[in-house]
C-alpha cells in the first residue's frame, strides 16, 4: 500500500494540516465509523467517480455523489465505505481552516457531505481529471495545493478572535472556559459565537466538547486497562454519566465498546456485521 503525506507551504499551511494520498488501501471490513474531530476534509476518490453517503442508523441506505466531496465539520459519527478508500487523495484542514476555500460560512457544512462541483463548479471535475493524469504523488500534491490556492479568498486570514480562541481552546492543560476566552477578545458573546461558527463550523461550546472527546481518545490509545473514572475526571467531565453521554453522542458507542474495537487510527472504528 502506498501512503504519502505532504505539508503545504505557507500561507496554505496555516489552514491545511496536510495533504494525503492512499493507494492500494484495503480493510477486512466493508464499513467504518468515522468519529468527529472538529475539522473539515476534502476527499477525492481516484478509483471511481462516486462516493456513498450512508444513513448512520441503517447502513443499507445511502445516497451517491460525485467522487470529489467536501466533508463538513461533524458532531456525530458517519459511516465510511472502505472500498472507496483504495485510491484516494485529500486535504485535512486545521480547525477553522476550510472556510476561505468554499465561499460559504463553515457552519453551512455542519454534518454535511457535499459534492465538490456544487461549490467549485466544473473546476471540481477538472481537478479530478488532472489528479488522475499526474504521474507521481508529488505532482498530485502540487496540483491539489495549487487548486486550493486558486480558490482561496483574499486575503487568506482568519478573524483575529477566532485565531485567539482556537489557540486558547487548544491548550488542554489550562482548559479555559468559553466565558474566559470571550472576555479577552472584545466581542459580545453572540457576535463571537457567530464569527466562530462561520469560520470553524461549530459553536465554541460544541467545538470544545469535540476537542475534549478527542483528548479522551488520545488518552486511552495505549491499549492498557483504562481507568474510566480517572479519564473522565481528568478530561473535565462532571461525572461518569456526563462522560458516557458525550462519548455515545459523538461515537454511537459506549467507551468500553469503543476500546474493544479501536484500531491504530483513533477515529476509525470497524463496523462488524
Amino acid at each position: 500500500m502506498l501512503v504519502r503525506h505532504y505539508v503545504p507551504q505557507p500561507p496554505l499551511s496555516d489552514f491545511v494540516e496536510l495533504l494525503w494520498l492512499y493507494d492500494g488501501y484495503s480493510q477486512p471490513h466493508d464499513k467504518e465509523r468515522l468519529l468527529p474531530n472538529g475539522c473539515m476534509e476534502l476527499v477525492i476518490n481516484l478509483r471511481e467517480d462516486q462516493a456513498r453517503v450512508y444513513d448512520r442508523r441503517d447502513t443499507r441506505q445511502f445516497q451517491t455523489t460525485r467522487g470529489a466531496i467536501l466533508v463538513g465539520v461533524q458532531s456525530e459519527f458517519f459511516v465510511l465505505d472502505t472500498a472507496e478508500q483504495r485510491s484516494v487523495i485529500g486535504a485535512h484542514f486545521k480547525p477553522g481552516g476550510a472556510f476561505p476555500f468554499f465561499n460559504l460560512p463553515a457552519g453551512e457544512f455542519h454534518n454535511q457531505h457535499l459534492s465538490l462541483d456544487l461549490l467549485w463548479g466544473t473546476a471540481a471535475f477538472e481537478l479530478r481529471d488532472r489528479l488522475l493524469e499526474a504521474p507521481t504523488p508529488h505532482t498530485k500534491f502540487q496540483i491539489l495545493e495549487e487548486s486550493l490556492l486558486d480558490h482561496a479568498s483574499k486575503p487568506l486570514l482568519r478573524h483575529p478572535a477566532v485565531d485567539f480562541a482556537l489557540n486558547e481552546f487548544g491548550d488542554l492543560r489550562r482548559s479555559p472556559s468559553i466565558a474566559q476566552v470571550t472576555n479577552q477578545i472584545g466581542l459580545s458573546s453572540r457576535r463571537f459565537i457567530d464569527v466562530f461558527n462561520d469560520q470553524v463550523g461549530l459553536t465554541p461550546k460544541l467545538f470544545c466538547r469535540v476537542q475534549r472527546f478527542q483528548n479522551v481518545l488520545r488518552r486511552i490509545r495505549t491499549g492498557r486497562e483504562v481507568d474510566w473514572t480517572g479519564v473522565a475526571l481528568d478530561s473535565g467531565y462532571f461525572d461518569q454519566a456526563h462522560f458516557i453521554h458525550d462519548f455515545k453522542a459523538f461515537s454511537g458507542l459506549s467507551p468500553t465498546a469503543y476500546a474493544a474495537h479501536r484500531t491504530e487510527h483513533l477515529n476509525h472504528v470497524p463496523i462488524l456485521d
